[in-house]
């Protein structure tokens, strides 16, 4: 197959996924009941923390930056962290714990009864993600995840599971990210109204 033919497949692919997602009611309304909560969070002056691994470790980033700064518009910034981002935490916690509590161990100590934890994997089954949920579940925060098809461990253990019906890792990532955007969208829009 040629490049351009590999390239359109691949594009195809990702419409294709992405349109099966717009007909999909349950996950939908799992984004919106999401968005709702983290809106809730925020008018209680609460937090939003994100954890994930690798590709999903940089969309947690990227979703917390945008939450943080702006996203469409100007406005006030939100608390939102990525938990990945203190190198010398993670590597020593990492090294003189278990690398399945580098998250755990943050929302211990960052998380407060009414925050918000996103937890994102493509398998729903990351150790140190799994790890992060339970604890979050103990204090009292609300958790969400962004998983892929079946969501693995992580969707009995989050309040809302935002489950990509799919396998492969990429795709699930792009639609991670599509998902992750609309709810920050309709976070924004929801604590700042454009007038």
């Amino acid at each position: 197959m040629d490049l351009i033919g590999q390239a359109c497949r691949r594009i195809r692919e990702s419409v294709d996924l992405q349109s099966q997602i717009l007909c999909d009611e349950e996950l939908l309304r799992a984004l919106v009941s999401a968005t709702e909560s983290v809106v809730g969070s925020y008018r209680m002056e609460g937090k939003a923390l994100f954890c994930g691994n690798g590709g999903s470790a940089a969309d947690a980033q990227h979703l917390a930056a945008e939450l943080s700064g702006r996203f469409y518009y100007d406005r006030p910034p939100l608390f939102a962290e990525a938990l990945h981002t203190n190198t010398s935490y993670l590597t020593a916690v990492a090294n003189d714990h278990s690398f399945d509590e580098i998250y755990s161990r943050l929302v211990r100590g960052m998380g407060r009864k009414g925050d918000v934890l996103v937890g994102l994997s493509t398998s729903g089954n990351s150790p140190n993600v799994v790890a992060a949920l339970r604890v979050a579940n103990e204090i009292g925060m609300t958790t969400i995840a962004f998983t892929g098809l079946g969501g693995g461990k992580m969707k009995d253990l989050a309040q809302y599971s935002i489950c990509v019906p799919a396998t492969d890792t990429a795709r699930i990532q792009e639609c991670h990210m599509l998902l992750g955007h609309i709810l920050c969208e309709m976070v924004e829009a929801a604590l700042f109204p454009r007038t």
